[in-house]
């Protein structure tokens, strides 16, 4: 101190030394005013607004499934004893495309065989017996022709001497015995025939479950699952048991969404979407809306709809039973002002307004709650909602009103005079160790500066 007294006595010296007591001076002061003991301890974090497009989008995640699939079952039982062959010359398997017609299995048909073969004989028999009845037939016919006319003759003559009363009655009882007969024999002929065709008919049932042991495909398509191996058996009971499963096009997909029923009511036919899947996560498919499904399933007290999204796979990429997390585009606002939703739900503490702002009213005497004013109603748009941001002022915060239009469930359209591109508000209040908020000097010490952490901006 004595050395700095004597320095300063130095006639030469004493401009010098006023000027840097005046820096200190300074300096101190700005300290003292831009964060010295006297400020206040609010800190804020802060974002700013932006340009751009906004897209409001319902999102939900369902499954990618082919457009048209082909359940193939067996309708008979017995032992897998073969495969048929694809397009391209190799083994029905997972992945091959078959044409309709093509054979996809055998299935051992030794017992079928052995069945036409019984039924073939039975058809043999049943016609013979049909031959037999049209003979026996002919006999009563001739029969019955000899006893109408020994009867015609009995009439004539009558109970007299050349007739006796006996030969008479024996007349006429040949005559309606063989009436009768021909009756019978007619009868006879057409259970002869009915047997025919009912042996037809066993025959031809024969031949169909021969048939149904070759197993073929009902469509053009690609098999998806091959749920059988050679030497299994399969038993058909009630239900048909399933052995392949073929997708007709899978050109043409549809996934299937289940919609919340709060957002079934945003959902219409033809709407586009987009939708991701994990297998390609850095590209977006587009599909739109094909139908709405009515009947709604109920899980844990949750109402859903299945709803069908149609998409085109022309490069075959997409495969089914993908997880696809699909968003229906509602509405979309390009170039627009936005702001982050906690932005506009952040309400400060009465303490936290800038006195000039504050208001006395009842609400402003409840914590969390600032008297603020209104705009003019010439100024609202009934088709817009009402909204309040936050812009720091120094230590404290002021309220902006503006107009909020959609929202993607991340950030707000928003509009109002006083708003421009960049603006800084506050989205919440900094946890301890985070910047106070406000302006700080430029000339303010790096010593000073260190006591606070830098302002964060989110």
């Amino acid at each position: 101190m004595i050395k700095l007294i004597s320095f300063l006595k130095h006639p030469g010296r004493k401009f010098l030394g006023f000027m840097v007591l005046a820096v200190l001076v300074a300096l101190l002061a700005s300290w003292w005013f831009w964060g010295g003991p006297g400020s206040s301890s609010h800190s804020f974090r802060l974002a700013a607004l932006t340009r751009g497009d906004l897209e409001v989008t319902v999102s939900a995640t369902g499954t990618v499934q082919p457009e048209e699939l082909v359940d193939v079952g067996s309708q008979v039982a017995g032992k897998i004893v073969a495969f048929g062959q694809a397009k391209d010359g190799k083994t029905v398997d997972y992945g091959s495309f078959v044409e309709k017609g093509t054979i996809l299995a055998r299935i051992d048909d030794s017992l079928y065989a052995a069945e036409v073969s019984q039924a073939r004989a039975q058809v043999a028999q049943a016609r013979a017996n049909v031959q037999r009845a049209e003979a026996d037939l002919g006999q009563y016919k001739a029969k019955l022709f000899q006893a109408e006319s020994e009867w015609r003759r009995a009439q004539h003559l009558g109970p007299s001497e050349a007739l006796s009363q006996s030969d008479f009655d024996a007349a006429r009882s040949d005559f309606e015995i063989a009436r009768a007969n021909l009756n019978v024999g007619q009868a006879a002929l057409r259970q002869a025939r009915e047997a025919v065709s009912q042996a037809e008919a066993v025959l031809q049932k024969a031949n169909q479950n021969l048939a149904y042991c070759t197993i073929k495909s009902p469509v053009d398509g690609v098999i998806i699952d091959r749920r059988v191996n050679i030497g299994q058996t399969v038993v058909a009971s009630l239900n048909a048991p399933s052995l392949f499963l073929i997708a007709k096009d899978l050109k043409r997909l549809q996934i299937w969404v289940p919609v919340n029923e709060a957002d079934i009511g945003h959902i219409r036919i033809g709407q586009p979407v987009t939708f991701t899947v994990d297998a390609f996560p850095r590209e977006i498919f587009v599909g739109q809306v094909g139908k709405i499904r009515l009947n709604a399933t109920m899980t844990q007290n949750v109402v859903t709809y299945t709803v069908e999204v149609n998409t085109d796979n022309q490069d075959g990429r997409l495969m089914p039973y993908l997880t696809a997390n699909v968003k229906f585009l509602l509405a979309t606002r390009p170039d627009v002002l936005l702001a982050p939703n906690a932005a506009l739900r952040w309400l400060p503490q009465p303490e936290q307004v800038a006195p000039a702002f504050r208001t006395r009213s009842t609400d402003s005497e409840k914590p969390g709650k600032v008297g603020v004013g209104t705009a003019s109603a010439q100024d609202r748009d009934p088709a817009w909602g009402q909204g309040t941001l936050w812009i720091p002022q120094r230590s404290f915060v002021q309220p902006l009103e503006v107009q909020v239009g959609l929202s993607d469930g991340t950030m707000t359209e928003i509009r109002g005079s006083e708003l421009t591109e960049g603006l800084e508000v506050v989205v919440a209040e900094a946890s301890p160790g985070e910047m106070v908020s406000g302006p700080r000097s430029p000339f303010t010490p790096t010593l000073f500066r260190d006591r606070r952490p830098q302002q964060q901006r989110h």
